[in-house]
């Protein structure tokens, strides 16, 4: 696992070479794949790019990216080329490349890299959490009062259970933001910034780094590979411990139990 750490934090930094030059170098213009769903020539790049390397380091694993799929083995490669498309195409230096691997059912290792601030999370199972090297906690936030917590949304859920949930969580007491990346969402609950972050369906390139991130640096998490999101997708939530339960009860979403 050594070699695949540190081979996780090689391709992190080279991909987000790529899209930082696509980033800087782009054209007006973007495609779209759904309803508020963009794609950009980057995404492309930088996800043939991250296949290459894999392949070509570990032959033998399995890759699953959001542009081209991909197939599922026992070691798999989990990538989104770039999460926060939108941002991207704005100009809005909120984006990141995600990768994680998974082997037997376990996330192993998590990488989230903000290539315009130079920011690299980073996770190994039973390791911690570092951003550029240096270790990472969750809030100690305990009163929702003074809980700043992100809500993704997502066009798989009706607009009505959205707002229902949108209600219970300002009824908590929390402010509630939108980032647009919710893998950096994720990273930034790992890291403090944040004190939660719950979506009520995502992908797994979309929070599986981020996921691994957040448990390694403190905090609690919604179940997602046990509960068959490596191939559906499903709920998440990850919180600092003081605010998870009263996540978990606006949200609806169940936590992990240790």
């Amino acid at each position: 696992m050594d070699r695949r750490a540190a081979f996780c934090r090689e391709i992190a930094r080279s991909a987000g070479a790529v899209a930082l030059d696509g980033y800087r170098n782009r054209t007006p213009g973007f495609g779209m794949k759904g309803p508020q769903d963009f794609l950009t020539e980057t995404d492309a790049a930088v996800e043939r790019h991250l296949k290459a390397r894999i392949a070509e380091a570990f032959p033998g694993d399995g890759f699953l990216g959001e542009e081209t799929g991909g197939a599922i083995k026992p070691d798999t490669w989990v990538v989104d080329p770039i999460d926060g498309t939108a941002n991207f195409a704005r100009d809005i230096p909120h984006f990141c490349i995600a990768i994680a691997f998974v082997s037997n059912g376990e996330m192993e290792i998590g990488a989230i890299y903000n290539p315009v601030l130079d920011e690299l999370y980073f996770a190994r199972r039973g390791h911690g959490a570092t951003r550029n090297g240096k270790p990472i906690a969750v809030a100690g936030t305990g009163d929702f009062d003074a809980a700043c917590v992100e809500f993704g949304w997502s066009n798989r859920k009706s607009n009505a259970r959205y707002m229902e949930v949108l209600s219970n969580i300002l009824e908590q007491g929390a402010n509630v933001r939108r980032g647009a990346s919710g893998a950096l969402g994720l990273a930034y609950v790992a890291d403090g910034r944040s004190d939660a972050y719950a979506e009520l369906h995502m992908h797994p390139w979309d929070c599986l780094a981020g996921l691994l991130l957040v448990k390694e640096a403190g905090g609690v998490v919604a179940p997602f590979l046990a509960v068959g999101g490596l191939t559906k997708g499903g709920a998440v939530l990850a919180a600092a411990p003081g605010v998870a339960l009263g996540m978990s009860a606006a949200t609806g979403i169940a936590l992990e139990t240790r």
